[in-house]
């Protein structure tokens, strides 16, 4: 299959392990993905407070974009995945508001039906591929190794189909599947806080220290989320957490891709396992080195 991959602004830039593990992951599957030609920011939500036609127009470029290449457009970054997924909506429900943006999009040449499909990652890998396709692929067995899976709050709001609202499940049967040990973990669909750690950072440190205690506290040996922001709050501010609330916490924290990547035996540097702030651990490495 071939999909409009849109990678966005936080994979291009900080996030390329997302990226590239992505990559990597569609391409060991035989699933092509078409970078969109010329891609712009999603919008993200500061448009959305600034104002709404403004922020709709940015976004629905993108989709036109994947419309007029005549796939669905895949959304690795939760942030985008869901602006991209609400523009469709608001399109579709306000015909007032579709005319204007597509006035604005013919100064581009453009223009959006609302019918593009907006995908995720999981989405495509557990319900397009299958988890059979991936098992039949499996290099490495996850051999116990146990895991919180962290969805975080985006891909599972009202709007998305694709996995259960409350208590999502994609993740825990993916790796279930290639031998890991699935550990509770009730504060899967918990918000890390996202951008509070640029305003409110102490509200933001405390939030993502109680999603590091319960996957500590349960015996998780990684952290696995679908988010570049959840995943970089979680990663990079581990030591600051450590310093303020006395604790000690040394999880590593990855993207299911990088994860499934393993499983499929990428090499290392091909997943983005090369800069990793928190290092993976011993059981991670083994299979790494295995």
């Amino acid at each position: 299959m071939k999909y409009a991959y849109y990678p966005g602004c936080s994979l291009e830039k900080t996030q390329r392990g997302y990226d590239e593990s992505v990559r990597e992951v569609f391409k060991a599957l035989n699933q092509e993905l078409i970078e969109i030609d010329d891609w712009n920011c999603c919008g993200a939500t500061v448009y959305m407070s600034v104002k709404e036609t403004v922020s709709l127009a940015v976004s629905s470029r993108n989709l036109a974009l994947a419309q007029n290449m005549g796939y669905d457009i895949v959304a690795p970054c939760s942030s985008c995945f869901t602006v991209l997924s609400k523009t469709n909506r608001i399109l579709n429900q306000i015909p007032e508001m579709h005319h204007d943006v597509n006035e604005a999009l013919s100064e581009a040449g453009l223009n959006y039906s609302g019918n593009t499909k907006v995908r995720h990652p999981l989405d495509i890998l557990m319900n397009d591929v299958g988890i059979e396709t991936i098992q039949k692929k499996m290099k490495k067995n996850l051999g116990g190794l146990k895991i919180a899976p962290y969805y975080g709050c985006q891909i599972v709001r009202p709007d998305k189909t694709f996995d259960d609202h409350e208590n999502p499940v994609l993740l825990d049967k993916m790796f279930k599947k290639c031998g890991a040990e699935v550990v509770y973990f009730p504060m899967k669909v918990r918000c890390c806080g996202g951008m509070l750690m640029t305003t409110f950072e102490e509200t933001a440190l405390k939030l993502n220290k109680e999603l590091l205690a319960c996957a500590e506290a349960h015996g998780a040996d990684v952290i696995v989320t679908t988010c570049p922001l959840c995943h970089f709050n979680l990663e990079a501010y581990q030591n600051k957490i450590n310093n303020i609330y006395n604790t000690n916490f040394n999880v590593p924290i990855l993207y299911f891709t990088q994860l499934l990547g393993i499983v499929l035996g990428l090499p290392e540097k091909n997943i983005g396992l090369d800069s990793v702030f928190v290092p993976v651990g011993k059981k991670i490495s083994s299979l790494i080195m295995a």
